[in-house]
């Protein structure tokens, strides 16, 4: 499990899972069509490839047949954003409150996501170049 845990990557689950639920709240205040309710769609459908991903690692199957290059590929930037956001934002919080512990919870939950979205797209770059 590339240095994680069990427990790490079940917990990385429910924090994605909760960074989700509140990706759709804030999506819900925007009108579609508008960058932001775009940002928040991109986000959660990122954060949706990456809890597949680590769900797939946990049960030990690695499957990433589920998502297609593009889509693995467009999942990369707003996890990327997402970790430079919350690093950003924990900065200027006092430890121990709330937010502070959330953001961190999130980049730990993020911090296994991104390298397993990099391992699925270089498996599919490998499986390609065997089929050549």
């Amino acid at each position: 499990m590339d240095g994680f845990t069990k427990t790490d990557m079940e917990e990385a689950l429910r924090t994605i899972a909760s960074m989700m639920e509140r990706s759709e709240k804030a999506q819900e205040k925007f009108a579609q069509g508008t960058s932001q309710h775009t940002l928040q769609k991109n986000r959660r459908k990122a954060l949706f490839v990456a809890s597949s991903l680590i769900a797939a690692e946990l049960s030990g199957s690695g499957a990433t047949d589920a998502f297609t290059k593009e889509e693995l590929t467009k999942a990369l930037a707003p996890i990327a954003s997402l970790i430079r956001k919350s690093e950003k934002a924990r900065e200027k919080l006092a430890q121990g409150t709330w937010q502070h512990t959330m953001l961190g919870d999130n980049l730990k939950a993020l911090s296994i996501a991104s390298p397993l979205l990099t391992k699925a797209l270089r498996g599919m770059d490998a499986e390609k170049a065997r089929e050549e």
